[in-house]
Formats: C-alpha cells, structure tokens, sequence
C-alpha cells in the first residue's frame, strides 16, 4: 500500500501520527489539533458546538447539556470530508468530550462512498492504553515496528525519570485538579504521571474517569502540593478562572496555599493528550513536587507558580 491519507479527529492521534513520522500524510484534523505547529495549514474538518471562551462553570454546563440529550459535543463535516478522500481516520472513544464521538465519525464515515476509510478509535483509560494505541495507529499505518520504538523511547524515559525520583527522600502529596468549577479531580493516566514523578496523589484512581469533588474534600485531604490543569484550558485561561477556587474561604488555609506551592499547568497541552508528551507532563510534575532537584525546562511554558494575585 502508498502513502495513505490521513485524518486525524483528536488532538492526541495527530501527536502520535506526527511523532511516528506520517505527519505529511495528514489531509485533515479537528478544530483541537495544533501540535506540532506544522500541521497548522492542515484543513480542519470539525467543530465545536459549545462557546470555548465561556467561563469553566458555563463550559460544565453547556457539555452536560449537550450529553444529557444524547448529542456529541463536537460536529463533523462529511461534505468535507468526503472531498479529502482519506484512506484512514483517527478518533477516540474514551470521552466524548475530549474528541469527536466515534457515532458522528461512523456517520460521516457512512456518506463516504468513494474512499471508504478505515476508522481507528483510540480508548485510552491509562497510561499501557496510551502505548496501546501508538502500537494501534503505527500497525494501521504498517509500521508497526515504528510504533514499537516509539513506546520504547517513551517509556524508557519515564522508567529512567522514576528511578531518579525515587532517590528522592520525600513523596509529597498532590491534587491534580482537571476543572475548576466545578471542581473535578484528575485521573486516567495522571494518578501514574504521579507516581512516576515522585508524588502521592490525593484523590483519582488511575484507570478510572477523572470526578467531581468538592472543596471541604480538598481541604480535609490538604495537599503538600496543588496543580491546575483544566481540560481544554492553556495557561492563561486556567488563571482566568482560578477565583472561581481562591474565593473559598478555607482557601488561605491550605498547606500548598501557605508554602507557595500551588501551580497553573498547561492542561491543554500536557496532561489531557493521550501521547507523547504525557512524557513532558510526567517531567513538569517532577519539577513541581521536586523543586531544585529537577529542571527540564519547562517552567513558564508548561508550568507557572500562582502567586495569589496571579501568575
């Protein structure tokens, strides 16, 4: 078989596709995609039925909306994306509010008589699923000997990150907030990014969804270490929302509030993608429980310390 042509419907598979090598063989993405920067003149064939820009409040509420009637979150173009003819599509089953729901991709799959796609769902749930699905993606583009030394590189980074933070004397506890309002805690994959960075997670099961939680939970548990991480949400628009979480009165109180050590992640980037750079995501948590002792750089990109008042 050639070069097939790709369309990847989740930010995530358009990382692994990328990372395998294939990345010029894209011919469409989701309205998320946008790393690495070079598929950016990639055409989108997606698009989000919620307001983006709304508060985290509004967000929760337009999403349970939306799910509550049965309706995916996000839209699919098949006019166009039938005239892209691609040969393999790439979505996620997992949560359909973090990629377009496979029912709307077999749909649009359904109208497209001429190039008749293979469809390749990701169903991530924790961190061996993640390098499942690289294996899945890499054999769908017959390399699967590609996919093989990519999960190798990848957890032989994480190993080798492990062992020099169990030299570590201390584990500090953390929470690992995935929604600010309302409050959700982060799970899936993160409770072992966790792990591997040297820290105790307060509250998210790995292989399990992330939940909801509320405030007296968080301040009963009173971590050594808060990190913010919305779904969706980059840097600036978490700090945006954040009091929406500092205007408990309890808030003051934290021990993580009290010892400057609460942080604003880029949830968008890192965390919530299912790939590659959870490897980066497990180095930032490092780099937040471990202060002094690890520095891979990524403070100010892909971490910022709150200072109260902002970041």
């Amino acid at each position: 078989m050639g070069e097939q042509r790709i369309v990847s419907l989740i930010a995530s598979a358009t990382e692994i596709v990328s990372a395998l090598g294939f990345e010029k063989q894209l011919v469409g993405r989701s309205h998320e995609c946008d790393f690495p920067p070079a598929i950016a003149d990639i055409p989108v064939c997606s698009a989000s039925k919620i307001d983006a820009r709304a508060s985290s409040r509004r967000i929760d509420a337009q999403v349970r909306a939306l799910v509550d009637q049965a309706l995916s979150v996000y839209r699919v173009d098949a006019e166009f994306l039938d005239s892209l003819a691609p040969d393999l599509i790439i979505t996620q089953s997992q949560c359909e509010v973090c990629a377009v729901s496979l029912a709307d991709v077999q749909q649009a799959v359904g109208k497209l008589v001429s190039s008749k796609p293979a469809v390749v769902s990701l169903e991530p749930m924790d961190l061996d699923d993640v390098w499942s699905d690289i294996r899945r993606v890499a054999e769908a583009l017959e390399d699967a000997g590609g996919g093989e030394e990519l999960v190798g590189s990848l957890t032989a980074r994480l190993s080798d990150l492990g062992r020099r933070t169990r030299q570590q004397q201390a584990r500090p506890s953390i929470a690992c907030i995935e929604w600010i309002d309302p409050l959700m805690f982060a799970a899936n994959w993160v409770p072992s990014l966790v792990e591997i960075a040297g820290g105790r997670i307060m509250m998210g099961e790995a292989g399990r969804h992330s939940g909801y939680f509320d405030f007296g939970e968080l301040a009963a548990r009173d971590p050594d270490v808060v990190a913010i991480m919305p779904c969706g949400f980059d840097i600036a628009q978490s700090v945006k929302e954040m009091p929406a979480l500092t205007g408990h009165p309890e808030w003051a109180q934290l021990s993580a509030v009290r010892n400057d050590r609460v942080f604003v992640t880029d949830g968008n980037q890192y965390f919530n993608r299912p790939g590659p750079r959870l490897v980066e995501s497990a180095e930032i948590l490092a780099e937040l429980l471990h202060p002094g002792a690890f520095d891979f750089g990524h403070e100010g990109t892909g971490w910022v310390r709150w200072s109260g008042s902002g970041a």
